[in-house]
C-alpha cells in the first residue's frame, strides 16, 4: 500500500472546511466528520509533543548536542528534507530557504599549551654561559649582542597526587640494661604531624573540585605504593574545615550585598534523608520534603571597583528559592533590591525576599529549539531574532561598554528587535495560525508569559540575557554526582558544599585554589578569627603582612 501523502493544514484551514461542508451534510454526517477532524488534530499534536519529548529524553539519556544557530536550523532543515516533519503548524512546513550546511570553522583552543598557560610552574633562568648582553657578536665580528625576549621551554614531569617520605630512626640498645636510645627527627620535621595540611586541599580539591571520589583516590595511592584509606581522606578534610568554613560563611555575607544574583537547582543524592523519606512514607507519614537539591547562587560582587564572582552551593531539602533567602537576610537594609536571574520555575523565588528578577533568556530558546524539526519556519524566525540580540551582547562585551552604555546599546539595537518578534508570536495566537497545545504553541506560550522577565536586560543596567554563568557552574557538583554518586550525610554534604564553594570562586576569581586552601590551613587561626580578610581575591594581602 503506497504511504499517504503528509497533509499540512493549520486549525482555521480546518475550520473553513467544516463551515464549507456544514450545509451540504446532514447533522449525523457533520458529527462524523468534525470529530475526524478532531481526531487528527489530536493525534498530529500527541505525535509532535511526544517527539520533543523523545528529544528530550534523550539529551538526558546521552547528554546534549550544541544548540548552536547553524546546527539547530540544519537539523530543521534534513528533517523537513527527509519528511519527518509533522503537520498543522503555523506555517505550512517546507524547505528553509538559504540555509544550508557550511562547514565548521575550526574550534579554538585545541592544541600546544603556551608556556604563559604554566603560571603555576616554577621557572628556572639560564643564562648564556658564553656571552653577555654588550658583547661583540661571535657570528659577524662586527655587531653586539644585546638582551631580547627569552625562549621558554617546558618539561613536566609526572608526579603522585600525595606523596610520603619515610624516616626510619636508628635505634640502639643496651645489652646490659636494655635501655633504647633512639635517634632525632631532623628539626625541621620533628614538629610535623603525619599528615601534612596540603593532604587535605589536595584531597578536596580531587573530590570535590574534579569529582574524584576517595574510593578511586585509594586505588590510585595503592597502585603508588603511598597508601590513602578512603575513611582516612575524609578525616583529613573534615578535620580541616573549621578555616574554609568560616571563609564559605563570610562569602554569604559578600554575595548578599551584591547587585547581581544567579541561581539554580540540580538534583542531589544524600543517602540519611532518603532513609528518613522512605521511613515516613513505609510509616504513612507525608514526608515535609521529598526532593534533594544542590542549589548553586553566582553573586557578582564589587569591591575595590573590580567585579569579583562568589559562588556558594548549598544541598539538602531546600530548593533555591530558600536558599536565596539564607543568602538574602545578611543584605544590608540601605541596599536596593538585588536583581536575581534564573529560570521560570517557581521553586526559584519560594522563599522571603525582594528582588527585581530576570529569567533566562536561553531557557526560552531551548523551548523552540526543542522542536525546531517540527516546525523549521516559525522556530527559524524566533532563532534568527534571539541570535541577533546575542550579537548585539557580543558586541557589548568587546567594547568592554559600562553597564548603563550596554542598556543603551541594547535599547536602541535589540528593542526593536524584541518588539518585532513579541508582536509577531501575538499574531500567531491572534489570527489562529498556531495550535495553543502544539508544541510550538507551547514554546511561544512560554515566551509570551514570561516575557517581562526575559526582557530585563532591556530595562536594567547590569541584567545578564541569561543563566548560563550559574548552569556552568553546576556542572561541578553534576560531575560529583555522577563520580562519587551521592552525600552518606547531611555532614558530609555540608562539608562539600564548604569546599566546593571556595574552589569553585578561587576558579572565577583566577585564583589558584590549591594554594589558597594550604594559606588557610596555614593561618586557620587567623582565618576563623577574621574571615573576610581572607577571601580568594584579598588573602594575599594578608599573606604578605605576616611575620
Amino acid at each position: 500500500m503506497k504511504p499517504p501523502e503528509i497533509v499540512n493544514a493549520t486549525q482555521a484551514e480546518l475550520d473553513e472546511l467544516l463551515a464549507k461542508a456544514k450545509p451540504t451534510f446532514s447533522a449525523e454526517q457533520y458529527l462524523l466528520l468534525e470529530r475526524v477532524f478532531g481526531t487528527f488534530v489530536y493525534v498530529m499534536l500527541s505525535l509532535q509533543n511526544a517527539k520533543t519529548s523523545i528529544k528530550r529524553f534523550q539529551r538526558m539519556l546521552f547528554g546534549q548536542r550544541t544548540e548552536h544557530k547553524r546546527n539547530v536550523l540544519e537539523r530543521a532543515a534534513q528533517a523537513d528534507q527527509s519528511g519527518e516533519s509533522d503537520a498543522l503548524d503555523a506555517d505550512p512546513v517546507s524547505a528553509l530557504p538559504g540555509v544550508v550546511p557550511v562547514p565548521r570553522p575550526p574550534q579554538s583552543g585545541h592544541g600546544r599549551n603556551a608556556a604563559q598557560a604554566y603560571s603555576g610552574a616554577p621557572v628556572v633562568q639560564c643564562d648564556h654561559p658564553d656571552l653577555d648582553s654588550g658583547d661583540r657578536c661571535p657570528q659577524c665580528d662586527k655587531g653586539r649582542v644585546y638582551d631580547s625576549p627569552p625562549r621558554s621551554i617546558v618539561k613536566v614531569v609526572g608526579q603522585a597526587p600525595l606523596g610520603a617520605t619515610v624516616y626510619k630512626l636508628q635505634r640502639l640498645r643496651c645489652r646490659l640494661c636494655d635501655t633504647v636510645f633512639t635517634a632525632p627527627l631532623p628539626a625541621a620535621v620533628a614538629s610535623l604531624p603525619k599528615y601534612d595540611s596540603s593532604c587535605a586541599s589536595m584531597i578536596a580539591l580531587l573530590r570535590y573540585g574534579n569529582g574524584m571520589p576517595h574510593f578511586r583516590l585509594e586505588g590510585l595511592q595503592a597502585s603508588l605504593y603511598v597508601p590513602l584509606p578512603d575513611a582516612t581522606q575524609w578525616d583529613i578534610v573534615s578535620r580541616a574545615v573549621p578555616a574554609p568554613r568560616a571563609v564559605f560563611q563570610a562569602l554569604i555575607v559578600q554575595a548578599a550585598q551584591a547587585p547581581l544574583l544567579h541561581s539554580d537547582d540540580t538534583p542531589m543524592k544524600v543517602l540519611s534523608l532518603m532513609a528518613q523519606r522512605a521511613k515516613a512514607e513505609a510509616d504513612g507519614v507525608k514526608p515535609a520534603a521529598k526532593a534533594i537539591n544542590t542549589s548553586g547562587i553566582v553573586a557578582v560582587v564589587q569591591e575595590g571597583g573590580k567585579p569579583h564572582k562568589v559562588v556558594l552551593f548549598f544541598t539538602g531539602h531546600a530548593h533555591a528559592g530558600k536558599n536565596m533567602e539564607r543568602v538574602l537576610a545578611h543584605r544590608a537594609q540601605e541596599l536596593a533590591p538585588a536583581m536575581q536571574m534564573s529560570d521560570a520555575l517557581a521553586a526559584n523565588v519560594a522563599g522571603e525576599f525582594k528582588t527585581v528578577l530576570g529569567n533566562c533568556l536561553t531557557h526560552g530558546r531551548r523551548q523552540v529549539a526543542d522542536i525546531a524539526e517540527q516546525f523549521p519556519e516559525a522556530a527559524r524566525h524566533v532563532i534568527e531574532a534571539l541570535a541577533e540580540v546575542y550579537k548585539h551582547d557580543a558586541t557589548c562585551r568587546t567594547d568592554k561598554l559600562s553597564a548603563e552604555q550596554r542598556l543603551s546599546f541594547h535599547q536602541q539595537h535589540s528593542k526593536p528587535v524584541m518588539d518585532d518578534l513579541a508582536l509577531w508570536m501575538n499574531e500567531q495566537f491572534d489570527k489562529r495560525l498556531v495550535e495553543p497545545n502544539s508544541g510550538l504553541g507551547k514554546a511561544l506560550r512560554y515566551l509570551i508569559r514570561h516575557w517581562d522577565e526575559l526582557t530585563l536586560f532591556l530595562r536594567k543596567a547590569g541584567a545578564p540575557l541569561d543563566n548560563n554563568l550559574c548552569e556552568q557552574i553546576l556542572k561541578r557538583a553534576i560531575l560529583h554526582r555522577k563520580a562519587s554518586m551521592f552525600y552518606k550525610t547531611l555532614t558530609g554534604a555540608e562539608v562539600g558544599d564548604v569546599y566546593m564553594s571556595l574552589i569553585h570562586t578561587c576558579r572565577l576569581c583566577d585564583v589558584n585554589p590549591f594554594e589558597y586552601l594550604n594559606a588557610l590551613q596555614h593561618h586557620a587561626q587567623d582565618v576563623i578569627t577574621d574571615a573576610a580578610r581572607w577571601l580568594p581575591w584579598n588573602y594575599r594581602e594578608q599573606l604578605a603582612a605576616a611575620p
